[in-house]
């Protein structure tokens, strides 16, 4: 258990969630905030509902988001996919929402709607996407869980997918999170101890087009109410500690109906050589901090480069051996850090190998 200042008596919380709603709903509704955080707020439901287009429109104050003016302060949440909740359980569920100003225009910080815009007018090609989110677990002073109070574990080596006591810490909070997840119907394909202490991975994917989006920003959200429970901290900075540790990525793997055909080495390759030469736009949007964690060390590129390879995890891209061997499949795009918007990196990837649209530029720090 990791330690924590905050007082909670699930026993006597459970005596209340046992309670019968009465018919009624609890839906979570999830926005992504001005600073790529989470936010979310309750509303009661009538009844239980199957799709998220059964959902009313709702609002918040997006001064206090970072997200609007206070003088004009409504942001309104369209809901676009429901999963159900589980914290709650029965017919609750949790609701992820795009977030809209009141002219009916996208806010500012929405990148999923440009993204569905992308994914739609590429439908044909069928896009696979699976990201890798790693991520730390922090005690609640800050500090890795596990590690000596104001020191350092022993060196990197063996902690990597490591077992026992002293080689993992809070494997609790990562079960709960990965049954969580399942429970949701999240896409939740692995998880995996990472090489340091403290590091944790989960898989979401595959899944097509903006699905993974969705699924990514609920599954962190997941991850975060779980750690919550466990009173520990998570944080998905890319370089959580500075020296001889690694840093946290959210690597990317892609591919379309033409690398998964015969012969499609070929349309991995043309993906890679248009992705090379937008290199620079891909790493403004491929979070906050990358660059003191794609330092070329730790199995990272160095930013300022790019190459792609067979089998490398010091290249910006790597093509997995077992798909070069049978000549189709699958890349994994290694720059992305751990902090990004999987809208934003799974939308840039379709507009650098498809073309982009008109009025759209994922290539933007911002709007």
């Amino acid at each position: 258990m990791a330690e924590s200042t905050t007082i909670s008596n699930t026993e006597n919380l459970m005596k209340y969630m046992k309670l019968d709603q009465r018919g009624a709903v609890l839906a979570e509704y999830i926005w992504i905030d001005g600073s790529n955080g989470i936010r979310t707020k309750t509303k009661t439901l009538s009844k239980p509902v199957k799709d998220a287009k059964e959902l009313p429109e709702w609002n918040f104050d997006g001064s206090s988001t970072g997200q609007a003016p206070g003088d004009n302060s409504d942001v309104y949440m369209r809901p676009v996919a429901i999963y159900p909740d589980p914290f709650r359980g029965g017919d609750n569920i949790l609701v992820m929402t795009e977030t809209w100003d009141p002219d009916g225009t996208p806010n500012k910080f929405n990148y999923r709607h440009d993204c569905v815009r992308l994914m739609d007018a590429n439908a044909k090609h069928e896009p696979w996407f699976g990201l890798e989110q790693e991520y730390t677990i922090l005690s609640a002073d800050g500090w890795p869980y596990g590690w000596p109070k104001g020191g350092y574990p022993a060196p990197q080596g063996p902690y990597y997918c490591g077992v026992g006591t002293g080689k993992v810490f809070c494997r609790d909070i990562v079960e709960a999170h990965y049954k969580a997840c399942l429970y949701a119907r999240i896409a939740i394909s692995g998880i995996n101890a990472e090489v340091m202490p403290a590091q944790w991975e989960f898989q979401v994917g595959p899944c097509e087009g903006i699905e993974l989006g969705d699924q990514l920003w609920v599954a962190r959200y997941i991850l975060y109410r779980v750690a919550e429970e466990f009173g520990a901290k998570i944080t998905i900075e890319p370089k959580p500690v500075k020296g001889d540790w690694n840093g946290t990525g959210l690597h990317t793997n892609v591919s379309t109906a033409e690398m998964r055909k015969e012969g499609g080495m070929k349309a991995i390759e043309d993906a890679c050589k248009k992705l090379g030469e937008r290199h620079e736009e891909h790493i403004l949007v491929y979070g906050e901090g990358n660059a003191e964690r794609m330092t070329g060390e730790h199995e990272t590129a160095a930013i300022d480069r790019f190459d792609y390879g067979i089998a490398n995890r010091g290249a910006s891209i790597r093509i997995p051996r077992q798909c070069a061997k049978e000549g189709k499949g699958y890349f994994e795009d290694r720059r992305p850090a751990s902090n990004a918007d999987p809208y934003r990196i799974t939308g840039i990837i379709m507009e650098t190998i498809y073309g982009g649209m008109e009025n759209l530029d994922f290539s933007k720090a911002e709007k």
